[in-house]
């Protein structure tokens, strides 16, 4: 069964779109009909599947989720005891426990059957850049 590792750089907190990179490697597989299975190696980012048409989208998710865990240094979040690495790294986890960190999408005609709308996104909840990883992974 098919299966890579690739790395995506990000600049902090935001969406990063890989439809292209998840397409290409289905295409170069072959299969006609399968499942496509996406992972992330990190406990502070996550995967969506998400509207990839009007940017207003991926800003309103950014704000919302800032909304609801903010940083630890805001009052609201004095319950937090992990804070090492910064105000944004126990607030990343809870934003990833969240979310999914694998998705699966259908392959049917060589192609992701995302709709017309859809793409597939890195969620980084992290506020510096970082390099993280994604396993695709095609079962026919």
């Amino acid at each position: 069964m098919p299966q890579t590792v690739f790395s995506i750089s990000t600049r902090g907190q935001g969406l990063y779109e890989f439809t292209g990179a998840a397409q290409d490697f289905v295409r170069r597989q072959g299969v006609e009909e399968g499942l496509l299975t996406v992972f992330v190696r990190h406990t502070s980012c996550s995967l969506i599947i998400q509207e990839n048409a009007d940017p207003d989208v991926r800003r309103d998710l950014g704000t919302f989720f800032s909304r609801l865990v903010p940083p630890t240094d805001d009052p609201q979040m004095r319950w937090v005891t992990h804070t090492t690495e910064g105000p944004d790294d126990m607030p990343a986890h809870i934003k990833a426990a969240l979310n999914a960190v694998s998705l699966g999408v259908p392959v049917n005609g060589g192609r992701l059957m995302l709709g017309t709308w859809q793409g597939i996104y890195l969620f980084e909840h992290r506020d510096h850049p970082h390099v993280r990883q994604v396993v695709l992974h095609l079962s026919p």
